[in-house]
């Protein structure tokens, strides 16, 4: 049973250097994500192990209760090691400023950044605040304390 996306509407303001980029679009009707360009003036290379914000050209104001995370895309990963450093990136509803991406190079060959070139995706989503309730001690559960991997057989 397919179940409908909620729409929200959010609003977007092209910054001077992005005005003749597209706006972040969905690919296809099922995308969960909105590919992010990148707005260098001039091309960037990144060398292996290197990582550097790449500006997006676009500034946005998102409704309280929700955030966007910035994603790395799936093919840049595979086909050249590059992905977002601080995956899943968040940008907070009061933030105003510049959407950028934090690149890096995890392979082993310098990629270019061109002008336009989808660089990320973009995923709005709502979010929960959590309000504290100290107790001495925490209800029990099956699992109890066990961690990192005491659910399962390490490979």
């Amino acid at each position: 049973m397919d179940v409908p996306a909620t729409d929200v509407v959010i609003q977007i303001m092209r910054l001077p250097h992005g005005m003749d980029l597209p706006l972040p679009q969905y690919m296809t009707p099922g995308s969960a994500g909105m590919d992010l360009m990148a707005a260098v003036e001039t091309s960037v290379v990144l060398q292996p192990g290197e990582f550097r914000l790449i500006p997006t050209g676009i500034a946005i104001a998102l409704p309280n209760g929700f955030e966007a995370q910035v994603r790395p895309r799936s093919g840049l990963a595979l086909k050249h090691g590059v992905t977002v450093l601080n995956a899943p990136g968040t940008i907070d509803a009061d933030y105003r400023g510049e959407v950028g991406v934090i690149l890096i190079n995890l392979g082993k060959h310098p990629f270019p950044i061109h002008r336009g070139d989808r660089i990320a995706q973009m995923i709005i989503a709502p979010y929960s605040r959590a309000t504290w309730d100290p107790v001495d001690r925490l209800p029990e559960s099956d699992r109890g304390a066990g961690g990192f991997g005491s659910t399962g057989h390490a490979s």
